[in-house]
């Protein structure tokens, strides 16, 4: 049985070669996704979760897209912070946020990471990451602004 079974594998996996190596990359993906995820400092948060830490937490919105982008739209009171500020770490001017619940929001949610990562090494206690970014709290059709702060 066993050796039936592995030539099986074997053959399967010679006629199926691209297949057997694209499973073994998204086996490796998630593995290292979940791996990050428990062993990262910062925490991807829902939208709901983003407007309690607002309201019931005094949580600041760290808008990171670019200028035009966040002129056209961002969640109330939150403030502009450009990612490159934070990789040169001239973050002077939300220091007095450390303590404080943090949010990051980008486009999509997917290019935060790398500034949550840097702002809990430089010392933010909670960072934040929001899920699906402004896109995602735009298809909720949650509340932005469009004059800037």
């Amino acid at each position: 049985m066993d050796s039936t079974l592995i030539q099986e594998i074997q053959q399967f996996t010679s006629n199926h070669t691209v297949m057997v190596i694209a499973w073994f990359a998204l086996l490796i993906a998630l593995v290292m996704n979940i791996y990050q995820g428990l062993t990262s400092k910062f925490k991807i948060i829902n939208n709901a979760e983003t407007t309690r830490l607002i309201n019931k937490e005094e949580g600041v919105v760290f808008d990171l897209r670019t200028d035009d982008e966040f002129k056209h739209g961002h969640i109330i009171d939150s403030l502009h912070v450009l990612p490159s500020d934070i990789k040169g770490k001239n973050i002077h001017y939300i220091e007095k946020y450390k303590a404080r619940p943090v949010i990051l929001v980008d486009t999509n949610g997917m290019t935060s990471n790398a500034s949550a990562a840097l702002l809990t090494k430089q010392g933010f206690e909670k960072v934040y990451v929001l899920k699906d970014g402004i896109s995602g709290w735009h298809a909720e059709k949650l509340p932005l602004i469009k004059k800037h702060k």
